[in-house]
């Protein structure tokens, strides 16, 4: 049998389980957040609090297995006492642009948490690169007075190549950002593509049979590194899951005027949305 990411699995290993798990949208907005600074226009004013958007990320929990946190958002301090996030057993690196790494420091509360272990964290080469040279004072070697630095055990993933976490199920998902390739991430029957502006075609059979699909929807109007909202639904369409969350959402678009104009089984995420979803594990 081929796996998902089109390579064959080892015949002596068993076909991986599926188990409930819980994503938890912590960000839903962009690198600016909604509202934004310096901004008086409608959804920066709104009452409706589907309408305040920290900056992306998600976390994944499969009780008793695994706790995983897709990006250190900018605003991870925030987002983990908001949801009573204590403790991880992963970080996943979708890229290395700010607002997606900019809450990496707060690894070392992590770290504390767990006793003073190490973290596992999961990235591509070219965000190791990125991230060695933007937190270089976690990397470096150097001893430092004071409050210390995170502690992290690096793990280099590839494209389309699947790898566990926890006994989780993780395939990084090839997809591009403008001209950058960057990745997404499925969980069994649950794929997270944020900061996507086209999915290549090899890409796509790793998203075949994908129940829930979360994509970027930044706007209406075209944008060179994001998926407008029509494109998002060109791209959902293809893909054909269950259901679909819009996420990566600029302050053009007030969530309820918006969410009520999509599609049957379309959706825009908010901030604490909470959705289950059956992921692989071993």
């Amino acid at each position: 049998m081929n796996d998902p990411a089109g390579h064959d699995r080892d015949r002596r290993d068993p076909e991986p389980s599926p188990v409930t798990g819980r994503v938890i949208f912590l960000g839903t907005g962009t690198s600016h957040g909604v509202p934004m600074i310096g901004c008086s226009c409608d959804t920066c004013r709104s009452d409706d609090p589907r309408d305040r958007r920290l900056r992306p990320s998600i976390y994944l929990e499969v009780p008793g297995r695994a706790r995983i946190l897709v990006d250190t958002a900018t605003d991870l301090r925030q987002q983990a006492l908001a949801h009573g996030i204590s403790r991880l057993d992963a970080i996943l690196f979708t890229h290395s642009h700010a607002d997606h790494v900019m809450g990496f420091d707060e690894t070392r509360r992590f770290n504390a948490a767990g006793g003073g272990s190490s973290m596992p964290v999961f990235a591509d080469a070219r965000t190791w690169d990125d991230l060695r040279r933007t937190f270089h004072y976690v990397f470096d070697g150097k001893p430092r007075q004071g409050g210390g630095v995170p502690q992290v055990e690096a793990h280099a993933i590839e494209p389309g190549v699947p790898f566990a976490v926890a006994g989780v199920r993780v395939v990084p998902v090839p997809i591009w950002h403008g001209r950058a390739p960057i990745l997404g991430f499925r969980f069994g029957d649950f794929a997270y593509l944020t900061d996507c502006s086209g999915i290549p075609e090899a890409s796509y059979p790793l998203l075949a049979g994908v129940e829930t699909l979360v994509v970027d929807a930044l706007r209406f109007r075209t944008h060179p590194t994001h998926f407008s909202v029509d494109e998002a639904l060109e791209a959902i369409a293809r893909v054909a899951p269950r259901r679909a969350w819009l996420t990566h959402i600029c302050h053009d678009l007030s969530h309820a005027t918006v969410d009520a104009g999509l599609p049957p089984g379309v959706a825009l995420a908010y901030d604490g949305l909470a959705v289950d979803v059956r992921v692989d594990v071993d």
